[in-house]
């Protein structure tokens, strides 16, 4: 594939996938590698740029991460941030010490002329987080940005083409810090910036055609984001031959099995088959209320139930599945791979005698990517930005014991929930915001009468990634207009709660 490609170096810094996604919106593709990364497999890969991230060692550190020094010399542009930037002032013999007073936050900084701070002011803001500092730069750079207390906060060696800041770019809290990324791939690397989700859909699908040819393929289908946009992607390369399996577990939020059905028959035109199998997963949850053991069961059924319907489809070669980038790289391999094809036997608990190559058309894509390329293959608004949803459905926001009845009750607490959100304007500035029907009864009074009735509980939460979260500041009168609602519109619901726990120390969902 003939793409223009950057590679961001991994020195266990939190900033990594962000530097990633910072190079992606500038219209570049990159993958992550980690520091270990053999010398002549980067010289395979042929990149225009190399960034370093930040990392939590010193460079004078036992089992500091390093790089091969020859990296330095292959003509490749490299930008080495925050450690990254110690690292290369002490492989090139600079000298790197442990600063007097450490640097975190938010500091003033001067920049001097440099490619790299091309179109920003002089004087600025950027934001630092470090122990060590760069005291002396090596042989042949020059210091190009400086804070009170970091003489070197910016060096380059211009004809060598290497860069470094010891602040973080690619966070807001760096004025035009998205600049300095920029200017590094266009001003630094030469880039012009091909990498678009139009480009990508045309890769992908010249990609999926070459590799499945006219063989048969399944799809696992949730209606959620990921494989939603996967299945999408994969009819667009294969048509026909795409067999699209909606399990529909009795779990779903309101009208979702019928809004699938419709999106992916109707619209998309796809071979969909929809299982209704709600008495089946019910009956085999009934009595069970440990969390764990609801997720076990329902997982194994979704097997099995997938497993007879592909049986009677006869020979299947390859399964689509919506891997992402973040999978990709938090299970350790690290860059995504060209390829959208592997073999993979048994994932995701399949039976051990189901034999498939899996179709995995969005590795190489973080999740806001995702969103876009969705828009891009003209999948509606509302299913792209759709909060995520857990394989379990409702099974795990059902506090204690499933049933159909407390399942109804929670599917219209929810609703009114969302459709109050998107009324406000706030769903799309949320993360993820759903309702939970706790094993709680609780007493009220209406109509005069007491009552003796669920409780059901509102969580909303404000993050980038999901790894870590805020609980959402909700406006009361938004809240209220929600409770009011739940309240006088969803029968055997006397009382509303409302979430205020960020994460850690609490997860995202209850069970």
């Amino acid at each position: 594939m003939n793409r223009e490609l950057v590679l961001v170096v991994d020195f266990g810094g939190q900033y990594n996938q962000l530097i990633a996604r910072r190079v992606r919106e500038a219209n570049v593709y990159c993958e992550i590698i980690p520091f270990n990364y053999p010398l002549e497999k980067i010289k395979e890969k042929n990149p225009s740029g190399i960034i370093f991230t930040g990392g939590p060692s010193s460079v004078y550190g036992e089992n500091a991460p390093m790089v091969n020094k020859e990296l330095f010399t292959l003509g490749i542009p490299v930008l080495g941030i925050c450690y990254g930037a110690q690292l290369m002032a002490h492989t090139l013999e600079g000298n790197v010490t442990r600063a007097d007073k450490r640097e975190y936050g938010k500091t003033k900084i001067k920049y001097e002329d440099s490619k790299l701070f091309k179109g920003m002011k002089s004087d600025s803001v950027c934001w630092m987080s470090h122990t060590d500092y760069i005291e002396k730069a090596p042989a042949g750079f020059t210091c190009s940005a400086s804070t009170a207390d970091c003489p070197v906060a910016a060096m380059e060696n211009v004809e060598q083409k290497l860069y470094a800041v010891q602040f973080h770019p690619e966070v807001e809290h760096t004025e035009e810090g998205f600049k300095i990324i920029r200017n590094f791939l266009y001003e630094v690397c030469g880039l012009k910036g091909t990498w678009t989700m139009g480009s990508f859909v045309d890769e992908k699908v010249k990609e999926i055609k070459a590799a499945v040819g006219d063989k048969k393929v399944l799809c696992a289908l949730s209606g959620g984001v990921d494989s939603s946009v996967a299945a999408v992607l994969v009819h667009k390369a294969i048509g026909d031959n795409l067999t699209c399996i909606f399990v529909d577990h009795g779990l779903l939020r309101k009208d979702e099995g019928d809004q699938v059905e419709s999106i992916f028959k109707e619209h998309f035109h796809m071979h969909l088959i929809r299982v209704n199998a709600q008495e089946r997963f019910l009956s085999k949850l009934a009595g069970v209320a440990e969390p764990e053991a609801k997720r076990k069961i329902i997982g194994e059924e979704f097997i099995r139930v997938f497993e007879e319907e592909s049986h009677k489809l006869g020979k299947m070669d390859f399964l689509v599945q919506g891997t992402i980038y973040p999978d990709v790289i938090e299970s350790g391999s690290g860059e995504s791979g060209a390829s959208v094809i592997k073999s993979h036997h048994n994932v995701g608990g399949l039976p051990e005698d189901v034999d498939f190559e899996i179709v995995e058309p969005l590795r190489e894509l973080f999740k806001d990517e995702v969103r876009l390329l969705g828009l891009e293959l003209g999948i509606a608004e509302d299913l792209v930005f759709r909060h995520p949803f857990p394989g379990p459905g409702l099974g795990i926001r059902v506090i204690g014991e499933v049933t159909k009845e407390k399942c109804d009750i929670l599917r219209e607490a929810d609703a009114i929930y969302m459709e109050e959100l998107k009324k406000a304007g706030l769903y799309r500035e949320i993360w993820q915001a759903f309702a939970v029907l706790p094993d709680v009864m609780t007493v009220g009074v209406m109509g005069d009468e007491r009552t003796y009735s669920h409780l059901v509980g509102l969580r909303a939460v404000a993050s980038s990634d999901g790894m870590t979260v805020d609980w959402y500041k909700m406006p009361y009168e938004v809240l209220e207009r929600i409770s009011t609602r739940i309240v006088n519109e969803v029968e055997h619901v006397n009382r509303v709660v409302y979430d205020i726990t960020s994460k850690p120390p609490g997860t995202i969902e209850w069970e």
